[in-house]
């Protein structure tokens, strides 16, 4: 189905706040894309040099990616059932317009040390502007900060209102696994 939140072109530019914090990945490094979609950050991140794990119920958008040996497609129900990566660690987990939290100690345990995170979803005050509507898919107040500051050394979190590419309340955190400081981009 394709909607903003789930886009049917895989020519849709990638979230500059994903490309804003590549940078901190350590270069080479394995990326997990969760719910990746269509593929547009798969896309950019393997153009900018990483390998990619990317992982959704539906693969048929990357479909044209299953050949490249620095992609690996991953088809799998990620609200079922058990955490699809289990005993796998990435060096950096990227999820966007998605949002599952009984996956968020599991993205915590599968970063590498100096693993970066980047989340981009939607939060509460989205109802009123468009999609998803429903308060299970729209995160509180400050839910990224507290959920991932304990674990992860955050270098940079945003909550408000965008109005490109379509009006939406956002919710962004980057954060990695460090015990403290790092260099930033």
């Amino acid at each position: 189905m394709t909607s903003f939140d789930r886009p049917a072109d895989p020519h849709i530019a990638p979230s500059h706040w994903v490309l804003r914090f590549a940078a901190l990945i350590e270069p080479g490094g394995i990326v997990l894309d969760v719910a990746a979609g269509h593929g547009r950050h798969t896309r950019a991140l393997k153009t900018l040099g990483f390998g990619i794990v990317a992982a959704d119920i539906d693969v048929s958008g990357l479909e044209d990616l299953k050949k490249d040996a620095a992609i690996q497609v991953v088809a799998a129900d990620l609200e079922t059932g058990a955490w699809p990566f289990a005993g796998r660690s990435f060096d950096a987990i990227v999820v966007t317009n998605y949002l599952h939290r009984a996956h968020f100690p599991h993205y915590v345990a599968a970063l590498n040390p100096n693993g970066v995170l980047i989340i981009e979803t939607f939060g509460e005050g989205n109802e009123h502007l468009g999609r998803p509507r429903n308060p299970d898919f729209l995160l509180k107040p400050g839910e990224l900060l507290n959920a991932f500051s304990t674990d992860l050394h955050v270098i940079a979190y945003e909550h408000g209102v965008e109005e490109e590419p379509r009006p939406a309340v956002r919710q962004r955190i980057c954060a990695v696994k460090a015990m403290g400081p790092v260099l930033l981009p």
